[in-house]
């Protein structure tokens, strides 16, 4: 009875293990982000991180464009300009991470994030609403380096990829930027707690805006 007991745990330990070890390596990250915020080096650190938080790296530049915007309101939009900037650039790396040889790092970073189910799913779906969906990653929650690297893989259009990414982007982080600027520290518990949220409702009212012109318009 011992023995069937432990293999029964056994693989319920090492999953909540693994857990455990990632939610404690992401916390010593985000910590390891916030903490540029108080160093010279703060807009450069930002535009790494959302250079590279498009294609691999899983801690979201809001972090720190907070924490930047909150000690000095009046650079708030600068710094989301070069947020936005960064991170449309650093897209084009995730989308040729998943168009060409690369393909297969493309893999492992979907696997690392437990996302390869969606990957390939996504790889079906780009070749209609590629558009739409890389506008809806870098608008809401939805991990946008997902997105860029089945882009690639899909081989969607280029200029369209960068349009779509340059306004969901510059939409998120312009919006984040804006709000601190004209309300200052008191907004920051309401972004933190509900900012994700009112992106995904609003990217949802206009989805279903463009939808429901479509079905007007084919009557």
């Amino acid at each position: 009875m011992v023995r069937c007991s432990i293999r029964q745990t056994t693989p319920n330990s090492v999953v909540s293990g693994t857990r455990v070890r990632r939610w404690h390596l992401h916390r010593r990250l985000y910590d390891w982000v916030l903490h540029w915020a108080d160093t010279p080096y703060g807009t450069p650190a930002l535009f790494c991180l959302a250079f590279a938080e498009s294609s691999f790296f899983p801690v979201p530049p809001d972090v720190l464009l907070i924490a930047l915007a909150l000690g000095s309101s009046q650079k708030a939009l600068r710094f989301a300009l070069w947020c936005s900037i960064a991170s449309v650039v650093g897209g084009l790396l995730g989308y040729y991470i998943g168009y060409g040889p690369l393909a297969y790092v493309g893999q492992k970073i979907a696997s690392f994030y437990g996302r390869e189910e969606l990957l390939s799913s996504l790889r079906e779906e780009f070749g209609q609403r590629g558009v739409l969906w890389v506008f809806l990653a870098g608008f809401t929650p939805i991990p946008y380096k997902i997105f860029t690297i089945a882009a690639g893989m899909a081989k969607m259009h280029l200029g369209l990829f960068v349009l779509a990414s340059a306004v969901s982007r510059s939409a998120r982080f312009f919006l984040v930027a804006w709000l601190i600027w004209q309300f200052g520290p008191r907004i920051k518990p309401v972004i933190d707690r509900y900012f994700n949220l009112l992106c995904v409702i609003f990217a949802v009212l206009l989805v279903g805006g463009f939808l429901a012109i479509k079905y007007i318009r084919g009557h």
